[in-house]
């Protein structure tokens, strides 16, 4: 059982690294196509440095969620990544985009809930007892 888990783990977070680096890496080169990217986030709303924000927490998580260690920071790197992810989806709601657009983001999503979840105990925050 514990073998599956870790295999289900390393899947999910390195689907999961990679589709947030790449939409990252998007976000910062401020390109006007792709997941993300400027067309998308003025077409929802939202000023274009906001891209330069999201680009950076994302490639920061991502690189949090494959070093070993520092539960804490993991910890605050799934939570913005479910922020940031469930935020994309009501965003894509609100903007009337179709189903195509919703795509990534769920994706990304599940894989967040996934590698959080199977996470193995050494990447998990360690609780002290009183």
């Amino acid at each position: 059982m514990a073998k599956r888990n870790k295999i289900i783990y390393w899947i999910a977070t390195i689907w999961l690294a990679l589709g947030m680096l790449s939409t990252g890496a998007v976000q910062l080169l401020k390109a006007k196509a792709g997941a993300g990217g400027l067309d998308s986030i003025t077409h929802l709303g939202y000023p274009a440095y906001f891209l330069t924000i999201l680009g950076v927490w994302k490639i920061l998580g991502a690189i949090t969620v494959l070093i070993p260690k520092f539960g804490l920071v993991k910890e605050w790197a799934y939570a913005g990544f479910f922020f940031i992810m469930t935020g994309a989806v009501f965003s894509h709601l609100a903007g009337g985009d179709g189903a195509k657009e919703f795509f990534g983001p769920i994706l990304l999503l599940i894989l967040t809930v996934v590698s959080w979840y199977f996470r193995p105990a050494d990447r998990k925050i360690i609780s002290i007892s009183q």
